[in-house]
């Protein structure tokens, strides 16, 4: 059966450190490297951007029509970055939250400030402290409408896609906690929590003071959509809060549209819509390659699987794992996703038996006639029991005798983790980068 092919992207941030592994404000100048770099060797330098503090970086990709391409491209746009880096005397540091207490320093620009007004100063801080990695799952051109979020001229068929893409990916959220949980300190202490996931979307439920601890509608996951009248109503919902929290900090909404929000600006979910055309997934940590590829991989490989066989994505009541059951893909119902296997997944991790469940089901959905990737697929679900993460390895090494990080432990643990990044892009910098991580058995336990 022949299948339209949709595309793929990604964004990842990183920190900006020096020689030492202190932080580094320096992005403007290593960007400009990048770009003059770029376009030396025809290549679109807009794939190098800033972020909203001086001392992160974002390294984009083009969209790509499969796994293997879009490793290339990511591979090849870290190299450049990591080359200009090494003429500036800096380096990128990978991981998900820098280990040590730094005060970020923000950019001065309306949207950023409005953001961190209507949430608090202290609270937005919190998002320049962490770094992600998002996936863009292309739907179909045109679906997607910025003003109305679903456009009223697309197909039955195109707003299926969308809708079965859209709950795909929500139902994946824990699973990619769990997985790509990177460093285990977050200034300084060793909180035993995904840092990540809990200082940028925090929970009031859990105790979890994030960025959006109370705005979970804007930066928590949203429910499942069961029609896309319901995802269409879910984007104007979210609109509304956030224009009614800006107008209770005493930001006039004007200021808003004219720094360049929108309806879908509005969102910081962990899932989200975007103009661009796609459905973009926010919630896995920055990490190494190794970790991104194998993401790009069972996403991929879902999505793929989902669209071959016109799949209907669905939750259902009790149900704790991925279930095919013919034509339809029952997923765990959302009071569970974003309760208890969102917390196990935070806390314990895959260590936990129903998280491990749930992570190898959909494992195993993503390998049916998988393709590429797939042979890496099978091998990280037979080791899923001695499946060790990032952060899992790191503690084994960094183990604080006192609740606080050391300086000279917490610099040594950046260079030890930039070190690992060059090496990784120098052994995956081949035609095939998948085929190469297929190989290393040794990637699949994640060892530190």
């Amino acid at each position: 059966m022949d299948v339209v092919k949709r595309r793929i992207g990604l964004e990842q941030e990183f920190f900006l450190v020096d020689e030492v592994g202190h932080l580094s404000d320096r992005a403007d100048e290593f960007l400009q490297g990048c770009h003059i770099m770029a376009q030396a060797q025809g290549l679109n330098p807009n794939y190098f951007v800033p972020e909203f503090v001086k001392s992160m970086v974002e390294i984009n990709t083009p969209p790509a029509y499969s796994g293997t391409e879009l490793a290339r491209v990511y591979l090849r746009n870290l190299k450049l970055a990591l080359a200009v880096a090494r003429q500036m005397n800096l380096r990128l540091y990978p991981l998900s939250s820098y280990p040590l207490h730094i005060i970020p320093v923000m950019r001065d620009r309306p949207n950023y400030h409005i953001q961190a007004r209507t949430v608090g100063y202290d609270k937005f801080l919190h998002a320049g402290k962490c770094t992600g990695t998002h996936l863009h799952l292309e739907v179909p051109p045109g679906v997607i409408d910025p003003r109305v979020a679903v456009s009223y001229n697309s197909t039955s068929a195109e707003r299926e896609e969308l809708l079965n893409i859209y709950n795909l990916a929500t139902a994946c959220d824990s699973a990619l906690i769990a997985l790509t949980r990177a460093c285990p300190f977050y200034e300084g202490q060793a909180i035993g929590l995904a840092a990540h996931t809990i200082r940028y979307r925090g929970s009031e439920t859990f105790g979890w003071e994030g960025v959006y601890t109370n705005l979970q509608s804007v930066g928590g996951l949203m429910p499942y959509a069961e029609s896309v009248e319901d995802l269409v109503e879910q984007q104007f919902a979210r609109y509304y809060t956030w224009l009614q929290a800006m107008e209770k900090a005493g930001i006039p909404p004007h200021l808003f549209l004219e720094a360049g929000g929108s309806l879908l600006k509005s969102a910081w979910n962990p899932v989200r819509l975007n103009k661009l055309g796609t459905v973009e997934i926010r919630c896995i940590d920055s990490n190494y390659p190794s970790v991104i590829l194998a993401v790009i991989v069972l996403l991929e490989n879902a999505a793929c699987r989902v669209r071959r066989e016109k799949l209907t994505v669905r939750s259902a009541k009790e149900t704790q794992i991925f279930e095919l059951v013919g034509k339809c893909l029952y997923v765990p119902d959302f009071a569970y996703l974003n309760g208890g296997l969102l917390y196990t997944s935070a806390t314990e991790g895959v260590k936990n038996a129903k998280v491990k469940a749930y992570v190898d089901s959909i494992l195993q959905f993503a390998m049916r006639d998988a393709g590429e990737g797939a042979n890496f697929l099978a091998k990280l679900s037979k080791y899923l029991d001695c499946y060790q993460t990032i952060e899992a390895g790191i503690l084994q090494e960094f183990t604080p005798t006192t609740a606080q990080l050391s300086l000279d432990a917490g610099l040594r643990l950046v260079r030890e983790c930039c070190d690992k990044l060059e090496a990784q892009v120098v052994w995956l910098d081949t035609e095939n980068p998948l085929a190469a991580l297929d190989i290393d058995e040794g990637l699949l336990l994640q060892q530190h």
